[in-house]
């Protein structure tokens, strides 16, 4: 353990519980650490190493189950463990600060932005009503919010994610505090946005000295941001120390194993060879969505997207929010009739399906979601959710429905014994694999996956990413693969397309559009993936003087069907 007698936090020995009936279970054991005056040290691990509550026991905000059972917490050389929660409120925002992870529900739906910042200034008592108002628009303009006095009039949900990160971080810098927690501060944002997050994080540590206790799932993102790093696993740490030093030679098994695990832009995988000519199984032609709003004015999310995804090959289709993803797959999936253009699902002309053959289509294309924590039915059993499509779509006995589902169980890697139970008692990769399963029971040809990977941990990402590349290659499915992380996107698909505001920019052979990305917004997206300073990671450098025509690279290699007029 690093320590000196000048550490804004020395966390020494640390014990921490949570009440389950009438007994405590332990989650946290014996963690010491320390951090320096304008440093950042990352807590790094899995869902359930501990990150985030010894983060909840620095700052006393433990959930009501939750206790500090022994150990210090040092704060500017005081000893904060034993205080109670008056004391706890009356440093908070002044000498120790936290910008939560999720900004879609950390600020007040109902009080403007300005009034939540301003919030913070007057619970300490330290700025009167106009000069507060002056120094909120300060805040929001220095955390680099465009028309900070109109966003101060604004409501949560008039921002934007990264919009209303910023907020989070003008409010936890408004007292300018000894020490920011950041547990996750970018997790749910495009790659583009936490880079610029992440940026003003380390900006305004420079400019003020403050200190930063990082907490993330993302070496990658640690790799690149802190000074020190510490590994967590299951409640202890596995090691600690300079983060250049740790990575470049761990000494425990675990952090070799997140390494490995991690998704890299540095070489592109083996991939099977896609054999010229491959009929294609989806075809997304000239393809136009509007939606209508107030006063008769309309709102184009999809502008002429084209694609086609050959059989039994991943097509990535990969954006910023609001760059028309969910739109454009929607459209593939029915689930909404397009403005103009056409899609074609094998024989299926998707914007033309009628009620009964809208219901075979169904067949034919299956989707998996984002969060296997909200996709399933908490009510139901693995057995039943699983075997609820046949029961929809299928006639089928009881006995050949016990079948398919005990077969498509094992084929995803899950025991027989889960069948019995409900979700909450499965982990986040369990749930995802029986989102899987659901999906791969009625024997789709297309699956469409949405973020179906972005909710996990990097080791349980990299299972789900192998499963599904098994399952690619012993079924023949193909996959229309939605991401915002392009280092996913090279590890998983053939091909890709990239959108923003609506626009395919970008689109063709995953490697070639990699190595020679056409557009400038496409190679701000690959410069924005964090992990440039992990060991042995070296981007490709962009061929950027040979913009590359992507219906002549389709035409030459044979891979698509030509679009359908």
């Amino acid at each position: 353990m690093t320590t000196s007698g000048n550490s804004v936090l020395d966390v020494r020995d640390i014990h921490v519980s949570y009440a389950q009936g009438d007994s405590h279970t332990a989650v946290v054991h014996g963690i010491s650490f320390s951090v320096q005056p304008g440093e950042v040290v990352a807590l790094v691990g899995e869902s359930g190493s501990g990150k985030t509550s010894t983060a909840q026991a620095v700052i006393g905000l433990l959930p009501e189950n939750g206790r500090l059972e022994s150990g210090s917490i040092v704060l500017n050389g005081e000893d904060i463990s034993l205080w109670n929660a008056k004391r706890l409120r009356g440093i908070r925002g002044a000498v120790i600060s936290l910008i939560p992870q999720d900004p879609g529900n950390s600020l007040n739906p109902v009080l403007t932005i300005g009034a939540q910042v301003r919030e913070i200034l007057s619970l300490h008592g330290r700025i009167p009503g106009k000069e507060a108002n002056r120094r909120v628009v300060e805040l929001l303009e220095h955390v680099g919010l465009s028309n900070p006095d109109l966003r101060a009039k604004q409501y949560p949900h008039e921002l934007s994610g990264g919009m209303k990160q910023r907020v989070l971080i003008a409010i936890a810098i408004a007292l300018r505090p000894a020490l920011i927690i950041a547990d996750e501060p970018t997790s749910a944002l495009d790659v583009t946005v936490q880079r610029r997050i992440l940026d003003l994080i380390d900006d305004l540590r420079s400019e003020y000295g403050t200190a930063v206790l990082f907490v993330t799932h993302d070496l990658g993102v640690a790799a690149d941001r802190s000074d020190r790093i510490i590994v967590l696993q299951g409640g202890r740490i596995q090691e600690q120390g300079e983060t250049v030093k740790v990575l470049a030679a761990p000494q425990s098994a675990y952090t070799r194993k997140l390494l490995s695990d991690i998704p890299s832009l540095a070489v592109a995988p083996s991939r099977p060879t896609v054999e010229p000519g491959r009929p294609a199984a989806v075809v997304v032609s000239n393809l136009v969505q509007d939606f209508d709003l107030p006063g008769g004015r309309t709102f184009r999310a999809v502008d002429n997207v084209s694609f086609a995804v050959a059989r039994g090959t991943t097509h990535a289709v990969v954006g910023e929010s609001g760059s028309g993803k969910t739109t454009t797959i929607r459209a593939i999936a029915g689930f909404q009739k397009p403005t103009a253009g056409r899609t074609l699902i094998g024989d299926f002309d998707v914007g033309s399906l009628q009620a009964d053959s809208l219901r075979q289509f169904r067949r034919k294309v299956q989707l998996v979601y984002q969060n296997p924590w909200g996709s399933l039915d908490p009510r139901q059993s693995v057995r039943a959710i699983i075997e609820e499509p046949l029961l929809n779509f299928e006639p089928i006995g009881r006995e050949e429905r016990e079948r398919r589902v005990s077969a498509i169980i094992e084929r995803v890697g899950l025991p027989a014994a889960i069948l019995s139970r409900l979700p909450h008692a499965l982990s986040g990769g369990q749930r995802q694999r029986v989102a899987i399963a659901r999906a791969l029971v009625l024997e789709p040809e297309v699956v469409v996956l949405d973020e179906a990977v972005s909710a996990l941990d990097v080791t349980v990402q990299a299972q789900i990413l192998a499963l599904l590349a098994q399952l690619q290659r012993d079924l023949g499915l193909t996959y229309v693969f939605v991401s915002h992380d392009l280092a996913v996107v090279r590890q998983i698909a053939d091909t890709v397309s990239v959108l923003q505001n609506g626009k395919q920019v970008d689109y063709g052979p995953v490697d070639y559009i990699f190595s020679a990305p056409s557009n400038a917004y496409t190679r701000e997206l690959i410069a924005a993936i964090p992990g440039s300073k992990l060991p042995g990671y070296t981007r490709t450098p962009f061929q950027t003087e040979c913009f590359h025509d992507p219906s002549r690279h389709i035409q030459e290699t044979g891979l698509f069907h030509p679009f359908a007029g």
